[in-house]
């Protein structure tokens, strides 16, 4: 009888415990990998150079007594032994057959687990400011942000996810400003923005209107910015939606300025210090590699640090979370170091449970961007760019302009997704077009791609034969088994690290066995008495390559 899937791990690990018990070893622990490239097997440790030192042995002797002892009570697995001490273990056919029965059982549920059960989380992401367009650089973190709280809730985490907008500040005054002054919204800020920066009396109007904004004295300023405010969010719920997206909570630099300004000042003399008519946080003062920030400008307003600081509270006493992940463009590192510190003394509870995942920016081609010059680009006429490419790659497909269009809509999506997704956070990205949109290699129409084929296939064979998860006579293992039995673990590593990529290589990797097993077998062969266990490798690959793309925000089409 085939020992199940999620009972090999823990068989192997207590006959390692055992043994080295047996040799004196106090409470030992055992720690297992997945080794990196396949064909050092599906399980590895290290547990020989952890404790030959303490036995008085050469690592690689150690290993060798532990591989004869796992060999003896476990007949089923083969062991290697690797320099300087690694130990490999390889599974049976029947371990493999098992876990496909497992995956079918289990559906779009396979790879989901319980690492994080118990856990509240709450993520913040995206955070694009009203009056300003929704460029690429709000897309990053909307992307990565949905990306990681799928991958937490995966992993058992509640989750929830939250979208901090700055709908008050001098940005806001600049655009307002521009409106008084004729220029439409889409245009406002860039215009502002110069105005300030080359005229003095603009800059001195600019700063009235600020002062307006928050103490909400001018009804003409009040009437430009309620209407903008509104247009602008209204305008970033229709990008949302087709990022699929959905925030539980919405908060407000607004909502959050006074308490955040009143926090300030209750610890002014102890945390915060008047300088200049402001108050600051001399960072340096308690950390060298720290500097000074304003919380609250000359002008007696709080500045983003002092929100930020309100938005912790606030945040906490909306959603009694563990752990809240705030996910920035790496530029404001060094100013997120010095607000957690400021954070650790005003609320260090708070500081603890924060936790600060940045990104690199997205960049074309042609190089950098910016909402202050106007040289802004969207992420609207990104996905449209991308879609026409799209569309073109599509003109000769049997089938309607409408689903045409239904199509590469999903397509552009996932392709621009995935190509945020596909590399380790933090780096900056140069986005390829062609790469990007291609149906082969490293790219998201390209696991799609895999994922329609495959699904074509299980609905050419309804009614032709049966599909089953028993192990034929005679059967090797392929590398495709091998694969889809290893979905659970790079799931639980991609959310505990808060790493998609991890997810995004393995449905490459994925992929590709697929495409080689489909290349070198005939899947629907009634003759075949292999055919029905082809077919049951064919829908478990349908059902992890949707469940990891899901957890990456990206759709599988009906058709490509």
């Amino acid at each position: 009888m085939a020992v199940r899937a999620n009972k090999m791990k823990e068989e192997i690990i207590k006959n390692i415990e055992s043994f080295l018990k047996e040799l004196g070893v106090e409470n030992p622990k055992v720690n297992f990998d997945t080794p990196a490239h396949i064909e050092l097997g599906d399980r590895s440790t290290n547990v020989a150079m952890v404790y030959a030192k303490q036995l008085n042995k050469k690592p690689t002797e150690l290993a060798e007594e532990i591989k004869k002892s796992v060999e003896i009570r476990c007949p089923q697995i083969r062991v290697d032994v690797v320099a300087p001490g690694f130990i490999n273990f390889f599974f049976g056919s029947s371990y493999f057959s098992d876990n496909i029965k497992q995956i079918l059982d289990k559906k779009n549920s396979f790879g989901k687990n319980t690492s994080l059960s118990g856990q509240k989380i709450i993520i913040e992401y995206t955070d694009p400011n009203p009056f300003k367009e929704f460029h690429i650089g709000h897309m990053m973190p909307n992307v990565i942000g949905e990306s990681i709280a799928r991958v937490i809730e995966g992993n058992g985490a509640e989750v929830r996810r939250a979208n901090y907008q700055g709908d008050v500040g001098l940005h806001v005054a600049k655009a307002v400003w521009a409106i008084k002054n004729g220029i439409d919204i889409e245009k406002a800020y860039a215009y502002g923005h110069k105005a300030y920066e080359e005229n003095d009396e603009s800059k001195r109007q600019i700063v009235e209107i600020n002062k307006k904004i928050y103490d909400r004295s001018d009804p003409e300023v009040n009437d430009i910015y309620e209407e903008g405010r509104t247009k602008s969010l209204l305008y970033f719920e229709i990008i949302y939606k087709r990022f699929g997206t959905k925030f539980d909570f919405y908060f407000f630099e607004s909502e959050v300025a006074s308490f955040g300004k009143e926090i300030v000042e209750k610890n002014i003399g102890t945390v915060f210090e008047k300088s200049d008519g402001a108050v600051v946080f001399k960072g340096e003062n308690f950390d060298k590699k720290l500097h000074t920030r304003v919380f609250i400008n000359k002008e007696g307003l709080p500045t983003y640090e002092a929100k930020e600081l309100g938005l912790s509270k606030i945040k906490y006493e909306r959603y009694r979370y563990d752990t809240s992940i705030v996910v920035t463009g790496n530029e404001i590192n060094e100013y997120f170091k010095v607000l957690l510190k400021a954070m650790s003394m005003v609320f260090p509870e708070l500081a603890q449970k924060t936790k600060h995942v940045s990104h690199g920016m997205l960049r074309l081609p042609e190089g950098k961007m910016s909402s202050r010059t106007g040289n802004v680009i969207t992420a609207e006429s990104l996905i449209s760019e991308v879609k026409e490419k799209i569309l073109m790659k599509m003109v000769d497909r049997e089938m309607s302009d409408d689903e045409k269009k239904e199509i590469a809509e999903i397509v552009a999506i996932g392709a621009l997704k995935y190509s945020i997704l596909r590399q380790a956070i933090g780096g900056d990205i140069i986005f390829d077009f062609d790469k990007s949109i291609s149906f082969e290699g490293d790219s998201g129409p390209y696991l799609q791609y895999a994922t329609v084929r495959a699904n074509s296939i299980l609905k050419k064979a309804e009614g032709m034969t049966n599909l089953g998860a028993e192990l034929p006579n005679d059967w090797k293992t392929t590398n495709l088994e091998r694969l889809l039995e290893r979905f659970p673990y790079v799931v639980e590593r991609a959310g505990l690290e808060y790493a998609p990529h991890h997810i995004a290589t393995h449905l490459i990797d994925l992929a590709g066995e697929f495409n080689s097993f489909y290349a070198s077998h005939k899947i629907i062969d009634e003759t075949d008495s292999t055919s029905p266990y082809r077919l049951a490798l064919t829908k478990s690959f349908v059902q992890v390559m949707t469940s990891g793309l899901d957890l990456l925000g990206i759709k599988v089409p009906s058709q490509m």
